[in-house]
């Protein structure tokens, strides 16, 4: 009786832990959405600077963050506390992380080279503050648990935690800036941005509290230049870098141009909002079933590979939808979240694989440096998918707060469509050379807990 209950017992603080996890995303999210879907228009037409300098800027600022992601990964891997080594800096970075979302969005009255540099400060620091706890937080999905199998389930509960900070921002955002502004979006901004902030630090608080590091490195000492080295000789992981890399590049281009589509060829912004969450109420399904889907596939890069073709198809078929066509859009923006979700879980339960082949290939483990490596790689894409955006937006003739060109409203469409759905069959293509077998992932999880064992 005594064995059920305690049983029952590790049962329930498993669950609480996969929640606070999970939550762990929702308030990452609740920055990152915002940043992906509403900055650019916020920096364009509120802010008041251009899409070329907004686009500038997201590139190098960007690229500045993300050059820091595998230094913040070396710095939590070489940390040592009593809370472990990644948990510590997500409960340092609470404060900075609300503080520095806050002011991003505060809009000073000086001139347009004021605002310029003002943005490129605010902006960097929030990124650098952001890096400081997310890359910790990735890299906490690796140590939870040593089996794939639970990883991949801690990453669908991630997601989930990820979506639902999407659907908060995207639900109520604009109602928040409008409800706090009442009509002066310069004030309703930081306002709203307030709300999310001091949420995102509670939530960031119960993922520290909640959450434990199971799996330990092997004792060997290592250097940062072994681990580098290491990192740069494991191909699966280089692969799986580039497929994240180009992901996130046709992801950021189709978000930067989501707001501008329903403001300028749809005619009313507001009908942008349950869109989105229409997307991401079913990008949940896509999250959760993504353990289902790779055990019916068969192994997760055949899932991989299907999931982004699907994506791929229904992003080019909403290039076809109307202004007013919103079965068309509706019918896409359904069929496409559901594989372009399940997406996100998959590759970060494949970069743990990668970090098991590492330790199973080189004898010594780097968690937070694959994972913030990793990160980088997703940043970078982020960047130059943000920079691209700004850039089409500029070349298309895009002018703020006026009605567009046929021409114009031409680009949108194809930024919100064919082209992102282009980039995605390269990502199919670069995913091919992806050598982690299921089979070898295996092999890789028996090895390792022998070794363990015969280290005992």
């Amino acid at each position: 009786m005594s064995e059920t209950i305690a049983a029952t017992h590790e049962k329930l603080v498993f669950l609480k832990e996969k929640i606070g996890y999970a939550v762990g995303d929702t308030a990452s999210c609740l920055y990152w959405q915002t940043f992906s879907m509403f900055l650019m228009i916020f920096y364009t037409d509120t802010f008041g600077i251009s899409p070329a300098v907004v686009g500038t800027m997201f590139l190098i600022s960007r690229f500045w963050d993300a050059a820091i992601d595998p230094v913040m990964g070396v710095i939590a891997d070489r940390t040592e506390t009593k809370y472990g080594k990644f948990r510590p800096w997500i409960l340092r970075g609470i404060i900075p992380f609300t503080v520095a979302g806050i002011v991003l969005f505060i809009t000073p009255d000086i001139s347009e080279t004021g605002k310029i540099i003002y943005a490129y400060v605010t902006y960097t620091v929030v990124m650098m503050v952001y890096t400081m706890v997310n890359v910790p937080y990735g890299a906490l999905l690796g140590v939870i648990s040593p089996h794939s199998d639970e990883r991949t389930q801690l990453a669908s509960y991630r997601f989930i935690g990820a979506f639902t900070g999407n659907i908060i921002v995207q639900g109520t955002l604009l109602a928040l800036v409008s409800f706090f502004g009442k009509g002066n979006d310069r004030l309703g901004y930081p306002l709203a941005m307030t709300v999310f902030a001091v949420a995102a630090g509670a939530l960031f608080f119960f993922t520290f509290a909640s959450t434990k590091e199971r799996v330990k490195p092997p004792k060997e000492k290592s250097t940062i230049r072994t681990d580098i080295k290491d990192l740069l000789k494991n191909r699966p992981w280089i692969v799986l870098c580039s497929m994240g890399l180009m992901t996130l590049i046709y992801v950021s281009i189709k978000n930067g141009a989501m707001l501008y589509y329903f403001k300028y060829y749809v005619g009313d912004q507001a009908a942008a909002a349950p869109f989105m969450v229409a997307g991401t109420v079913f990008s949940i399904l896509g999250a959760l079933s993504t353990p289902y889907i790779v055990r019916f596939i068969g192994s997760k890069k055949a899932t991989f590979i299907v999931l982004t073709l699907i994506n791929a198809a229904s992003m080019a078929v909403f290039y076809f939808a109307g202004p007013k066509d919103f079965v068309l859009m509706y019918a896409t923006q359904i069929i496409g979240s559901i594989p372009g979700a399940a997406l996100f879980p998959l590759i970060w339960s494949m970069y743990a694989d990668t970090a098991d082949y590492g330790e199973w290939r080189f004898g010594r483990r780097a968690t937070g440096l694959v994972f913030s490596a990793a990160t980088f790689s997703q940043k970078m894409g982020w960047a130059v998918g943000g920079a691209l955006a700004g850039f089409l937006l500029t070349i298309i003739g895009f002018v703020a707060n006026v009605a567009q060109n046929d021409a114009t409203l031409s680009g949108i469409r194809h930024m919100m469509s064919t082209i992102p759905a282009a980039i995605a069959l390269v990502v199919i293509a670069i995913s091919l050379f992806y050598e982690l077998s299921d089979k070898l992932e295996k092999q890789v999880g028996r090895e390792l807990e022998a070794r363990k064992a015969t280290a005992l």
